[in-house]
């Protein structure tokens, strides 16, 4: 069983508490974890692109020009694809993005993600991240005690109001709860932060899948 330290928001040692190897430490799966990555991403996207095809140009009833004669090519429409302002052939057209994966893929995934960040060292445990006051510089003071630069995650298992009014304002910091937890945000963050509870809770969770 591995070990993680166990701090405090002053960025003192407690104790050690031990994590699960199945969670935590496993070969992460760069596939699953890739795919999951590419369905959180394109769930995002609104898939309302559109062109116009031939029919649904305005204009074009007349045909320009006989058929025969001119010494032109024949022509049977100037909103053919070929003419300027005609419409699109083949363009693209409003689609959903979404796919769907499987749940063994999307526990392995997450795992991965987990496993990458121990792995990486750059996981966080505090026991709790109750701040007195929600003003920033009270989570700036944080992360300079912790002495981390650079994106961070925080994981909490109920709403801190605090925590999050503190972190809004940052750009590199982000909030979230244990139930929500995802791959797209551990991988994006350069540390991530959890309190001790979000741990438990992700053990209890994931621990028979």
């Amino acid at each position: 069983m591995a070990k993680l330290e166990l701090k405090n928001v002053k960025g003192e040692k407690l104790n050690d508490i031990t994590i699960s190897d199945s969670i935590w430490k496993i070969e992460t799966n760069d596939d699953c974890l890739k795919k999951m990555i590419r369905l959180q991403l394109d769930a995002t996207r609104q898939g309302t692109a559109k062109t116009k095809t031939r029919s649904e140009v305005s204009g074009g009833g007349r045909k320009p020009w006989k058929q025969k004669g001119t010494g032109r090519a024949r022509a049977g429409s100037n909103r053919s694809p070929i003419w300027r302002g005609g419409g699109v052939a083949l363009g693209v057209v409003p689609r959903d993005y979404k796919f769907k994966i499987n749940r063994k893929e999307r526990v392995l995934a997450l795992k991965s993600a987990l496993s990458l960040k121990a792995q990486d060292k750059a996981i966080i445990v505090v026991d709790n991240l109750n701040l007195e006051t929600l003003k920033t510089k009270e989570v700036k003071n944080l992360l300079a005690t912790l002495n981390l630069d650079g994106k961070v995650l925080f994981v909490t298992k109920e709403d801190n109001e605090n925590l999050y009014m503190a972190s809004r304002n940052l750009g590199y910091t982000y909030v979230i709860l244990a139930d929500e937890i995802n791959c797209y945000d551990l991988v994006n963050a350069d540390f991530v932060i959890f309190d001790e509870a979000a741990v438990n809770y992700i053990e209890e969770v994931l621990k028979n899948d």
